[in-house]
């Protein structure tokens, strides 16, 4: 069976590689702005409820006609103090968020969806998130945090840090799934895959 995913994530792609899934992958085009202000319109929505929403959003997006397989979706926000940060995009919140961020712990959220599709046409889906907390140096200086920001590697990944890349020299320590912080959970993606009633190891190539 055919594994997609939808997802532009090089590290999403990397993991799945890696635990030996072939994904292609699916264009979406999920307006990820839009679709969480009309959520948090009558209110705060927790962040476990936000990734779900956007994984599964995409997910089902991207289930065009042609496609028969398993299309996965997913999603990271960062909680930190209370507050909930997806990716950064410029210097600036970058380093306004290292700056807040360093010596503290925070919750990576990841969510997760998994489509079971039949030439475009969703047959069933299930989904569910996973959680870890991340705690960071409290001797990360200036210099350093220009340093990463200047890579461009923090820009474009939720809480601005990777634990698998330069961001990782950053990090005192982390509770939970690691593949949660990268991005997606092979353990919670097995139990998925295994709920729509497919052997994972079946999946791999």
């Amino acid at each position: 069976m055919q594994v997609y995913l939808a997802s532009t994530s090089p590290a999403r792609r990397k993991t799945l590689t890696q635990v030996g899934l072939t994904p292609l992958i699916l264009d979406h085009s999920v307006d990820e702005e839009a679709l969480v202000a009309e959520a948090t319109h009558g209110g705060p929505v927790p962040p476990s409820e936000i990734v779900q929403l956007l994984a599964r959003a995409k997910a089902e997006d991207a289930c065009a006609p042609g496609v028969t397989g398993l299309v996965i979706g997913g999603d990271s926000v960062f909680a930190v103090d209370g507050d909930v940060f997806g990716k950064p995009h410029t210097p600036d919140n970058a380093r306004q968020r290292w700056i807040r961020q360093r010596g503290k712990t925070g919750v990576l959220y990841s969510g997760h969806w998994v489509a079971d599709v039949k030439n475009g046409a969703i047959v069933a889906g299930v989904g569910e998130h996973t959680e870890a907390s991340v705690t960071f140096r409290d001797d990360i200086t200036d210099e350093e945090v220009e340093a990463y920001i200047a890579t461009g590697e923090p820009l474009q990944v939720a809480g601005a840090f990777t634990i698998d890349a330069r961001g990782a020299a950053f990090i005192d320590r982390i509770d939970g799934d690691p593949y949660t912080v990268v991005g997606m959970s092979v353990a919670k993606l097995r139990q998925l895959i295994r709920r729509l009633g497919y052997s994972f190891t079946d999946l791999w190539t």
